[in-house]
């Protein structure tokens, strides 16, 4: 038995033995016969036809809408499934997932995600224009939530996607069909208003993309009825229709040249910007700003994160808080705006760096005869006109083939009424019914529908009643033929059925526009959304500046105690008051000679009482520096000239041009020596128009423009001799010391010098004075003294002998314990209006006219009333408006004071 067991081991050894030296050969021969049943092919052109396959299964079955319903197929097979089903609008909600597993079940073979994301978003009012499916439950939200499971939400069709199926069952529409062959599903919806344009479309597909705006109901159906009256209708007389784009967020669409592009090319792009409005807040001039609505497929929880991101990094600034207030009846969304932010400002940058402006491109792609297309405004409606003639006479044919059929059962059945008797004595002679109806069609040429229909006739049909029921169907089927055949007789009558239809569906669901369209640009510069407004810059003396409005200040007669113009901190006084304009350069002087420039609205509004913003806020001045002077500059003309002026006397003449490169940083606007300080800067002319009788001793000219638009200016010797009626004179400069005198010259004597030079000497000082103001006047203007308790006066300048600089000069006020020290010297027109600060902040506006002239020798006449330690700290002049009314309210009686001065000083130049 043993040996049995080891011959067989032994065979079976050797049998493996040459399977394992016949095995190669084996594998051999496989892969040679393999290789034998393999066809060598080139895949270039293999992956192209397949990826060819791949990309019109897409673009046609899945990403592009059709130009006719404007529908993708699972759109289309959602909203033909819930019709088929009956879940329209006057039934109960059924349940989102009855829905979906109906519509993937029966017509679109894809993910039950795919196709509750698209059935979620027909019921989104923020994505769809038009509603066309009424969901119940949560469907998402403007936040970007996701809806809800579809076990949770309910849905039906909305109103108006009934006009969508609407006659879908009048052979209007082919049908193909379904994925298994088991069912027939319509190619197309018959779509009876234009849902392509109104509630748009987006998809991508391959190589290719659409990007189609929603529109106004009503006047995309005003273009199409415009398209089908004149074919040749173009494309700016449809915008008169189809004035653009309409969101279902609202917004304001900026510009109508890419709302045109996309109209007459098929592409375009447009900015959409969030509708908001600017709020008070009611403490202390605080304001807000407040989103109303935000662009569309902005999401709004996004959006406000990233503004919080933008202020945590400083990108931007001015904003306290955010705040999202929003609820079921819109979007409110509270921005709080800093006290010294420009809230226009602030909402620029957000507009040009957050979500609340966005660029929408309109690419107009759909399926124009079941191929891509890029079609413009024209073609998109008259595509669909066309296809709603084809609706109409589809419908119309289905209608009259249904009523000639019954027209020719009903005249069967009345020819039976009128013979009863007979066909029912034939019928009972029958042996068959097969005899019968033989025996009927040979007698009264009877149809083979006519007598099926006889033979099924209930008994009681045979009354008199019957035949006059009879006889008035067929007389209303006669008058629906004949309509129908009226319509098919051409395509103008079918045309005018859907003009009629279109008005009727405009009438029941058309509404007006939530998007707004303007004609603002796209970017703006911040500085030109802040109005041009005169205004008024003071600044303390603690370095406190703020901007008011020109007319806060309502102008009193001389003596009026004033109002409040300012709210300052215990010891701090109004240094400077100048007058300006919102969007004109502030070039500040210090008194350590540098100079910085801002624009006049980047300066907070404050109201009249408002203390103002420390001024190194705006200017980057050293610790210790202070402003002595603000220069207000439209231009920067090369003929136009900056004087300096310090306290030690000197003098300096500079173009404006040069300070034209001057940032907030500052740079240096005059070097000066040791101990020496900054007093005072003027912007002068070289030259200006005379006003006054001609004077001995001054140089006239004549002005001319020469080929490259600059001035030239000629010397004559007496323009009235000369019938000269414009003629010039140099420009006179004064400047006054602290011991009441006061020196003039012409501009002329000082030579024009670079940015950073000293100057000249100006006024002679005796030990211890020093220079407390200046004046630029001309031949004509008067010249302003005011003290510091009150009192003023105007002298004309030809009082005041002019001579070289650098003389000590003539007494133009003394100062006395009553009158008190110069503070202000200014050159004024008796046009103009005088604006007094007191150190308290009290402020009077009173026209020039109040302020009688007087000689070089009195002490003029009392300005403002003062109380307990106030004085007058600062003055300013502004242009008279005759519209003002004065307020004399606070006005007293005070008599002027012209009293002569002590004529003993010395009154001789030195």
């Amino acid at each position: 038995m043993l040996d049995e067991e080891n011959k067989i081991l032994d065979e079976e050894t050797e049998t493996t033995e040459v399977e394992e030296v016949d095995a190669p050969e084996e594998e051999h021969d496989l892969k040679e016969g393999i290789i034998a049943g393999l066809t060598e092919v080139d895949t270039v052109p293999l992956i192209q036809e397949s990826f060819l396959d791949y990309a019109m299964s897409v673009i046609v079955a899945r990403a592009i809408p059709d130009v006719r319903d404007g529908m993708k197929p699972v759109h289309r097979r959602i909203i033909y499934s819930m019709a088929e089903t009956n879940n329209t609008p006057d039934k109960p909600f059924k349940k989102c997932a009855r829905i979906v597993g109906e519509v993937m079940g029966k017509y679109h073979p894809h993910g039950d995600a795919a196709i509750y994301g698209a059935l979620a978003r027909l019921a989104q009012p923020f994505a769809m224009r038009y509603m066309l499916v009424e969901g119940h439950g949560n469907f998402g939200s403007v936040d970007g939530d996701e809806p809800a499971a579809y076990r949770y939400t309910e849905a039906r069709m909305a109103k108006l996607a009934l006009e969508m199926v609407r006659d879908i069952n009048s052979n209007v529409v082919d049908f193909a069909d379904n994925y298994d062959g088991v069912d027939q599903e319509p190619t197309v919806l018959p779509g009876r208003f234009p849902n392509l344009l109104v509630n748009g479309s987006s998809g991508i597909a391959v190589g290719m993309a659409t990007n189609i705006p929603p529109h106004n109901l009503t006047e995309v159906i005003d273009g199409v009825i415009a398209i089908a009256r004149d074919p040749e209708i173009t494309v700016e007389q449809l915008m008169e229709h189809v004035k653009g784009p309409d969101f279902p967020t609202g917004g304001i669409i900026l510009g109508r040249g890419g709302i045109r592009d996309a109209y007459e090319k098929g592409t375009g792009s447009i900015a959409i910007r969030s509708t908001c409005h600017i709020e008070e807040r009611g403490d202390h001039g605080m304001k807000r700003i407040v989103i109303d609505e935000i662009p569309y497929g902005v999401n709004k929880a996004t959006m406000i994160e990233n503004i919080a991101n933008l202020v945590h990094d400083k990108v931007i600034e001015g904003i306290s808080d955010i705040r999202d207030e929003s609820n079921k009846d819109g979007i409110r969304v509270v921005i709080e705006v800093k006290r010294d932010t420009i809230p226009e400002v602030l909402l620029n940058q957000l507009y040009k760096m957050t979500n609340l402006q966005v660029s929408f491109g309109i690419i107009n792609l759909c399926l124009v005869d079941n191929a891509p297309r890029v079609c413009s405004l024209p073609l998109m409606l008259q595509q669909y006109l066309d296809f709603q003639v084809s609706v109409v006479e589809r419908r119309t044919k289905f209608l009259l083939a249904k009523d000639e059929a019954r027209d020719h059962i009903v005249s069967g059945l009345i020819i039976c009424h009128d013979n009863i008797d007979d066909i029912v004595d034939i019928i009972k002679g029958s042996a068959t019914p097969d005899e019968a109806i033989k025996k009927l069609m040979a007698k009264y040429a009877f149809s083979e529908l006519q007598v099926n229909a006889i033979l099924a006739m209930n008994l009681r049909r045979l009354t008199g009643i019957e035949t006059n029921k009879l006889l008035a169907e067929r007389s209303q089927l006669e008058t629906n033929i004949n309509e129908y055949k009226r319509i098919l007789s051409a395509r103008e009558n079918q045309i005018e059925i859907v003009i009629k239809e279109l008005e009727e569906i405009k009438g029941r669901f058309g509404d007006e526009r939530r998007t707004e369209i303007s004609n603002v640009a796209a970017n703006i510069d911040d500085e030109d959304l802040i109005p041009q407004e005169e205004i008024v810059i003071t600044l303390s003396r603690g370095g406190y500046v703020k901007r008011l409005a020109a007319d806060v200040f309502k102008r009193q007669h001389r003596g009026g105690r004033g109002v409040r113009g300012a709210s300052l901190n215990e010891n701090d006084v109004v240094q400077l008051m100048v007058y300006s304009k919102t969007h004109t350069d502030l070039l500040f002087f210090t008194d350590l000679g540098k100079a910085y420039r801002i624009r006049g609205y980047q300066i907070p509004e404050y109201q009249r009482a408002g203390k103002g913003i420390p001024i190194i806020n705006l200017i980057n001045i050293e610790k210790g520096e202070s402003v002595k002077a603000i220069i207000s500059v439209d231009e920067y003309l090369d003929h136009r000239y900056l004087m300096f002026f310090t306290k030690k006397g000197l003098v300096k003449r500079t173009a404006i041009s040069r300070f034209k490169s001057v940032r907030q940083n500052g740079k240096i606007a005059i070097t000066l020596r040791e101990g020496d300080n900054l007093l005072e800067v003027k912007e002068i002319q070289n030259k200006m128009k005379a006003s006054a009788p001609i004077m001995e001793k001054r140089k006239y000219y004549t002005r001319a423009v020469n080929e490259n638009e600059e001035a030239v200016y000629t010397l004559v010797d007496n323009p009235i001799e000369d019938n000269i009626d414009d003629y010039y004179l140099d420009t006179i400069v004064g400047i006054a010391s602290s011991e009441g005198k006061m020196v003039n010259f012409a501009v002329e004597d000082v030579r024009p010098m670079g940015r950073t030079a000293s100057g000249v000497i100006g006024i002679s000082l005796d030990e211890g004075a020093v220079a407390i103001g200046v004046t630029v006047a001309y031949e004509g203007d008067l010249v302003l003294v005011v003290t510091d308790k009150g009192y003023g006066k105007m002298t004309h300048i030809s009082e005041y002998r002019i001579t070289k600089r650098g003389a000590k000069g003539v007494f133009t006020i003394k100062s006395t314990r009553k009158i008190g020290k110069i503070v202000a010297i200014r050159t004024v027109s008796d046009n103009d209006d005088l604006m007094v600060i007191t150190n308290y902040g009290i402020v009077i506006r009173t026209h020039l006219t109040e302020v009688r002239q007087s000689s070089r020798n009195t002490q003029g006449v009392k300005i403002l009333n003062l109380e307990g330690r106030q004085k007058v700290s600062s003055i300013a002049i502004v242009p008279y408006e005759e519209d003002e009314d004065c307020d004399d309210e606070d006005l007293e009686n005070i008599e002027d004071v012209d009293v002569a001065e002590d004529n003993s000083a010395s009154d001789n130049d030195e």
